[in-house]
């Protein structure tokens, strides 16, 4: 699976696509230069309990990590996800 990122200035999201169009997506709102605000979590039924969300998630903190930014995670799978991995509290 491989999950795509695409950003503007203000917004961004990651997402997956596969032969049945838009399976999984994660949107975010820059805020200023140091953070990014993840506000909706979103996968399809046919990719449910295969932990999409989780990869999203993961390529999120990564993007972050790179950018040497924070998140706030708004949407409450990223934020649950996000505050039961310790790995991930660098970036919060």
């Amino acid at each position: 699976m491989e999950i795509k990122h695409t950003n503007t200035d203000s917004k961004g999201r990651f997402y997956i696509e596969d032969e049945e169009g838009l399976a999984a997506e994660m949107t975010y709102s820059i805020a200023g230069q140091d953070k990014i605000i993840i506000d909706h979590t979103e996968v399809a039924e046919r990719l449910r309990g295969k932990k999409v969300g989780n990869l999203l998630v993961e390529a999120a903190v990564s993007f972050a990590r790179e950018k040497n930014i924070k998140i706030l995670p708004l949407c409450p799978f990223a934020k649950r996800v996000m505050e039961k991995n310790n790995e991930y509290s660098d970036v919060l």
